[in-house]
């Protein structure tokens, strides 16, 4: 009885000590996190990765440490640069987001920044798919909708263009494109891709009316549509179509200015209050 009850107290005394040990680990993960933070504020990323590291290692299931230091590695990535440093920078950085998304699949920056990194790479078709998961778990977002619309356009446009520079069509020259069995071969390539484009482009106007960067791709995607047109009164109207949002993005603009005004001048007024 005596041996059991001398068992009992060490395994008590153990547990204890480990439940100590790791609460202490976790108050020195989390000031990690703290310094780290500051570092990542004053832009010193390879530093503030150090700190972000240390407090994963203190503590593994640390989700915010974790984010912390896939957005410090993706601070210190520059798109387009080709070298074998700047690559492992967006390399550690996917690596633990998805890290991130083992513990939540549905981490809205997470996804997000996957989707920014592909995007940014130009490997469209995967970005695509990653901003199409992004408005499974947030619907309302506006960028993903955006990015949808300008990869769309971004795949439309050089088949286009293409098309309009063997038929030896400058790209002032007016439409539709002129010979009727190109204009078919790029209609069936382009049609439901700059549909779906705007989509989500009007879709993301209906977000954010004063979104002037859709608005200025939605002027771009009727243009695509102009050019596949079957008449010259149907091509005239996607040009008219075309024309308004570039009038529509003009106007956005100008509310926002205006709302920027605004705000900045409120400011004033309260700091002297």
């Amino acid at each position: 009885m005596k041996l059991n009850i001398r068992r009992a107290t060490i395994a008590l005394a153990a547990l204890g000590l480990l439940l100590s040990t790791a609460g202490c680990n976790r108050l020195r993960s989390r000031d990690n996190l703290n310094k780290g933070v500051r570092e990542y504020k004053g832009a010193k990323f390879a530093e503030a990765v150090k700190y972000f590291q240390q407090a994963i290692e203190l503590d593994p299931d640390f989700t915010t440490a974790r984010l912390y230091l896939a957005t410090a590695y993706m601070s210190q990535w520059i798109p387009g640069a080709d070298s074998e440093e700047n690559n492992k920078y967006a390399k550690a950085a996917e690596d633990n987001f998805r890290q991130v998304l083992d513990k939540d699949p549905n981490d809205k920056l997470a996804i997000a920044s996957i989707g920014s990194i592909y995007y940014n790479q130009k490997k469209f078709d995967t970005a695509k798919e990653w901003n199409e998961r992004l408005l499974k778990v947030d619907p309302q977002n506006k960028e993903a909708l955006y990015t949808l619309g300008v990869i769309a356009w971004g795949k439309a446009y050089p088949v286009r263009g293409e098309a309009r520079a063997k038929l030896s069509m400058r790209p002032e020259d007016p439409g539709p494109i002129k010979d009727k069995k190109v204009r078919a071969e790029v209609k069936a390539k382009n049609f439901a891709i700059v549909q779906d484009g705007i989509v989500s482009l009007e879709k993301a106007i209906k977000i954010d009316s004063n979104y002037d960067d859709a608005l200025a791709y939605l002027n771009l995607m009727h243009r695509e549509l102009a050019d596949l047109a079957d008449s010259s009164d149907e091509y005239k109207k996607e040009i008219a179509m075309a024309d308004d949002f570039v009038q529509k993005t003009l106007d956005a603009k100008k509310r926002k200015a205006e709302e920027a005004e605004k705000k900045a001048a409120q400011g004033i007024k309260n700091d002297l209050k």
